[in-house]
């Protein structure tokens, strides 16, 4: 028997191995509590947000009318153009809108509660391999985990992506139990449609998942690896059936592929959303890029600036519990599940981890949601194993001085904000210290004392990353950028700002530029909705996030010139002329700034040129307007 394997006698009850239902009677509350707290967190005053990322908002608000909109994800209901995106998780906004109408609540409450879904199924995940102490605190970890918070409040795909990668898990961990080739088809296809969420982002966690079925499912090595080809292809059928259909649709009769420079799903999927994110090749983007905008690479990249924040609290902690989980598990069976637990969520948490350090394209800091449940799997399969443990110095050594690393790390973190929640650092310093010293004698203590112990070291472990995942919680976001933590501590992310797309602002809040939306004035609104049923788009300007709020403020279809960034070439100047001449486009909106980026094309430039050279202006809440109609 391994180091980690050893057992409490209060924990035998449980066979975690089988699923069996046979816990402890304080599991199924203490589960139904950590639920329900974490959906009070990520439900609590979320209208605040409003329409959070308006570009998606847009969208699911253009689904919410439009069949094609939704299928396609397009940006507007007229099917003018998509996001830069495949569309999974605007179907789940744009059938939510459907039902309980376009509003804050229908397209952010459904985020909510796949952050819910996440931490129970996280919980299941690693209670089958470890016991339900260990999936409780894992579950506790990840909703305490301040880009979880941020990203569950949210309407960006990560939400939809990190469901989906943990429901693969969970999958994984199934099969392992009786070399299931259909459980690990159902992590295939988990993981497939996590790709129509966020493309190839998905597929990060797909080397740890076959890693670990090859070494541990209990069955000889030509059916490991005929199970885990039938995976692969469940995993290429779910996600390629999409690319599949885009593909073979005439490209006349769908709206043009956003982020892309041909039309192409293909080439949104393998270069500006795929190889372009880690070479920084990424033709058309507008900001960052391969010479460093996007921050520096290396090691040390995630306890950087805002990435930190979200993510780096128990980071240095995950570590040391991959490390000593490995190494007490090193003469374990080669089917013991408890080591291919611990090859699940760490080649998860190694695999993203490296490439989120290193990639040279666009990186944001709500990126790191995504190593918030291999994280958290780590400390709670390691954290209860060690304690199980505790009567071994090296086992008891481990654990304390994961305790002692995670009060240090927070300290550091906190230190970076010391006009917020002054003395908390210090306090959780101090605290982690002592619980890291009393947690290696622990062993030897009292029942009751070595319960305080328990838990007090867990109070402290979580102290930091709680604390700054409330202040996210309570602080409402918006926006292209979201970043986690308090108001005060909030900031713009790499590559942003700076560059002014469209209106001039004013009255109302126009425009918004390339990252930010703004909401039109009550004249504009009114402008726009005039005779709108005799038009295809009310209106067009350039960039997508412009192009939201008016949509959103008027209910009406707005053409996103250029797409995202203004640097796609839909439509071209020919086509825009060809629109308006059909009757097709009311206004242009914007005073003809453009984002100048060093690739992608100029049509949204000429097409602004040539409207603000042939119309006449004039100014509606601040927003220059041209009447193509006349």
């Amino acid at each position: 028997m391994t180091l980690l394997a050893s057992r409490d006698e209060a924990d035998r009850t449980d066979s975690p191995a089988r699923g069996t239902t046979a816990d402890p009677r304080w599991v199924r509350p203490a589960l139904a509590a950590l639920l329900l707290a974490t959906a009070v967190l990520y439900l609590w005053n979320l209208g605040e947000s409003g329409w959070a990322n308006a570009f998606y908002s847009a969208a699911a608000q253009a689904g919410s009318s439009s069949w094609k909109a939704l299928f396609f994800g397009s940006s507007d209901a007229a099917n003018a153009i998509t996001v830069d995106k495949t569309p999974a998780a605007l179907w789940v906004m744009s059938l939510s809108a459907r039902l309980f109408g376009v509003n804050t609540w229908s397209i952010l409450v459904p985020q909510a509660l796949m952050g819910v879904g996440s931490v129970a199924l996280l919980y299941a995940a690693v209670r089958r391999t470890s016991g339900p102490a260990a999936g409780l605190l894992a579950g506790a970890v990840l909703a305490l985990t301040p880009a979880a918070a941020l990203m569950f409040r949210f309407n960006n795909p990560d939400a939809l992506l990190v469901l989906l990668l943990v429901a693969g898990a969970y999958c994984v961990v199934r099969a392992l139990e009786n070399a299931s080739p259909r459980w690990l088809a159902l992590a295939g296809v988990a993981v497939g449609f996590g790709f129509l969420a966020k493309m190839l982002q998905a597929f990060l966690v797909l080397p740890a998942f076959a890693l670990a079925y090859l070494i541990a499912a209990p069955t000889s090595i030509g059916k490991r690896l005929l199970h885990l080809l039938g995976a692969l292809g469940a995993t290429l059928l779910s996600a390629g059936w999409y690319l599949a259909v885009v593909a073979l649709w005439p490209a006349a009769d769908r709206p043009y592929i956003g982020g892309s420079q041909e039309n192409s799903l293909w080439e949104l999927v393998f270069g500006y959303n795929g190889f372009g994110r880690i070479t920084g090749d990424e033709v058309g983007s507008v900001g960052g890029g391969g010479n460093g905008g996007w921050g520096g690479t290396g090691w040390d990249r995630l306890f950087g600036s805002e990435m930190a924040g979200g993510i780096a609290w128990l980071l240095p902690t995950a570590v040391i519990a991959l490390g000593a989980g490995l190494w007490f598990t090193r003469r374990a069976p080669r089917t013991d599940r408890g080591r291919a637990a611990l090859i699940v969520w760490g080649g998860w948490f190694l695999v993203t981890a490296v490439v989120f350090s290193y990639m040279g394209g666009i990186i944001h800091a709500y990126y790191m949601i995504a190593l918030g449940p291999a994280i958290a799997g780590l400390v709670g399969i390691a954290g209860t194993q060690l304690w199980r443990a505790r009567g071994n110095p090296a086992a008891a050594g481990t654990l304390n001085t994961g305790v002692a690393l995670t009060a240090l790390t927070a300290y550091l973190l906190l230190s970076r904000q010391s006009d917020w929640l002054p003395g908390l650092a210090v306090a959780i310093l101090v605290a982690g210290l002592l619980c890291a010293f009393l947690v290696f004698f622990a062993a030897r203590l009292p029942d009751a004392a070595r319960r305080l112990v328990a838990a007090g070291a867990l109070v402290t472990v979580l102290a930091g990353t709680g604390a700054y995942t409330v202040a996210t919680a309570a602080t409402p976001h918006s926006g292209a950028l979201p970043s986690a933590g308090p108001a005060t501590g909030r900031g713009m992310g790499p590559g942003g700002g700076g560059i002014v797309i469209g209106g001039r602002g004013g009255p109302g809040g126009a425009g918004g530029g390339l990252l930010g939306t703004s909401l039109p004035g009550d004249s504009l609104v009114a402008l726009l909705r005039k005779d709108s049923e005799k038009y295809t788009w009310a209106a067009a300007t350039v960039g997508s996030n412009n192009a939201a709020g008016y949509q959103l403020g008027s209910g009406n279809p707005v053409l996103a010139v250029g797409g995202f960034n203004g640097t796609d070439p839909a439509p071209t100047l020919e086509k825009f002329q060809d629109y308006v001449r059909n009757g097709q486009i009311h206004y242009f909106l914007g005073d003809g700034m453009m984002m100048r980026g060093e690739t992608g094309s100029d049509a949204a430039e000429r097409i602004a040129e040539w409207v603000s050279e042939t119309y006449t202006p004039t100014t509606v809440d601040g927003v220059t307007v041209y009447d193509l109609s006349r």
